[in-house]
C-alpha cells in the first residue's frame, strides 16, 4: 500500500516527460507558417524596438550582420509568462481570473522544486538543511505550497464560472475545458485539504518528496486517514501532471513556437540561398485544395501555381 502513490508519481513523472518530449518535436516539425509581420519585435536592438523598427530599415541590409537581442527576448516572455501581460491588455476580465490561476501554478511548481532540492542537499550533506538555510527553506516551501494552491483553486473556480455563466464564452467552451478545470479544482482542492488537515508544516509531503528524490520508498508515518489522503492528493496531482501535456493545456509548449516561429520570426526570406529558401520551396510544393473562386485548388494544383498564374478579372 506504502508504495502506491510511489509508483503512481514515477509513472506520471515518465509519461509527462514523454509527451512534453514529443510534442516539442512535433511542433518543431511542422512546416513554415505564413510570416505575420507584426511589429515590434522582442530581439531587435532596444533602439529599435522600442518604436518598432526593424533591420529592414537599414540600406544594403543583407549586406549587413543582423543585430539580435537576447535579452530583449527574456524580457518579452518572462513578462508574458509570469504577467500573462497580453490577455490584461486585450482582456482584462479574463486576467482577474486567469493571472491568480496560473501564477499560482508556477508556485506550486516551485514549491515542488524547492523541496526536491531540499532533499537532494539533505542527501549530499545533511547539515546543510540542518541549520538556518534548512528553516528558510522551511518557510518558502510553505509559502509557496499554500499561497500557490489557494491563489491556482481561486483561479480555476473564476474560470471554471465563467466558462459556464458568461455567454461570450459559452460558445468557445468545450466539454473539455470544463472537465480540465474541475480536474484542477478537484486535485488542487483536495491536496489543500490534506495539508491544512495532516499536514500543515508540510513534513509529510517533505518526506514524500524525499523518498520519491532518494528512492528511499519508506512509508510515512500516520493514521491510516492521512495515509489514504496522502495517497489520493499523490494519485490526482499526478493524473493531472499526465492529462496536462495531452491537451491544449500544452500550450506552455506551444507559446514558445507562436512566438519565435510564427511573431517574431522575421528571418529574410528573399535571400537566395538562404535558411528560408528550402522550406519556402517546400510549403510552395504543398497541393490547394480550397475551393474559393480566386484560387479553384482541385488538389492537384501546389501552392507555386496558384502564387505564379494569372488571375481573370
Amino acid at each position: 500500500m506504502e508504495l502506491i502513490p510511489y509508483v503512481v508519481a514515477y509513472v506520471a513523472l515518465g509519461v509527462f516527460l514523454i509527451v512534453c518530449i514529443a510534442r516539442f518535436f512535433m511542433w518543431s516539425s511542422m512546416p513554415m507558417h505564413v510570416r505575420w509581420e507584426l511589429y515590434p519585435v522582442a530581439h531587435e536592438p532596444a533602439h529599435r524596438s522600442k518604436y518598432g523598427g526593424s533591420y529592414l530599415e537599414d540600406v544594403d541590409w543583407w549586406k549587413k550582420p543582423r543585430e539580435r537581442s537576447l535579452i530583449g527576448e527574456i524580457k518579452a516572455m518572462g513578462a508574458e509568462i509570469l504577467f500573462l501581460v497580453a490577455l490584461k491588455e486585450h482582456n482584462r476580465k479574463m486576467w482577474w481570473v486567469s493571472f491568480p490561476f496560473h501564477f499560482g501554478l508556477y508556485l506550486v511548481i516551485g514549491c515542488t522544486a524547492l523541496m526536491a532540492g531540499s532533499a537532494v542537499l539533505g542527501a549530499i550533506s545533511p547539515s546543510i538543511i540542518a541549520g538556518g538555510f534548512g528553516s528558510f527553506l522551511r518557510v518558502a516551501i510553505m509559502g509557496c505550497g499554500y499561497s500557490g494552491l489557494g491563489l491556482s483553486l481561486l483561479g480555476a473556480l473564476g474560470l471554471l464560472s465563467r466558462r459556464l455563466l458568461d455567454p461570450d464564452l459559452r460558445d468557445f467552451t468545450s466539454p473539455a475545458d470544463i472537465f480540465n478545470l474541475a480536474f484542477f479544482v478537484i486535485a488542487f482542492g483536495v491536496t489543500l485539504a490534506n495539508l491544512l488537515l495532516f499536514d500543515r508544516d508540510f513534513s509529510r509531503s517533505f518526506g514524500f518528496v524525499d523518498g520519491l528524490v532518494t528512492f528511499n520508498m519508506v512509508a510515512l508515518p500516520g493514521t491510516l486517514v492521512q495515509g489514504w489522503m496522502t495517497t489520493a492528493s499523490v494519485v490526482l496531482l499526478s493524473a493531472l501532471a499526465v492529462v496536462i501535456p495531452m491537451t491544449h493545456m500544452s500550450h506552455f509548449i506551444g507559446k514558445y513556437f507562436a512566438y519565435h516561429s510564427i511573431r517574431w520570426n522575421d528571418t529574410p526570406n528573399v535571400l537566395q540561398g538562404g535558411p528560408q529558401e528550402k522550406p519556402i520551396q517546400q510549403v510552395l510544393g504543398y497541393p490547394v485544395s480550397w475551393a474559393a473562386p480566386h484560387i479553384k485548388g482541385d488538389g492537384k494544383k501546389t501552392w507555386a501555381d496558384v502564387a505564379t498564374e494569372e488571375q481573370s478579372k
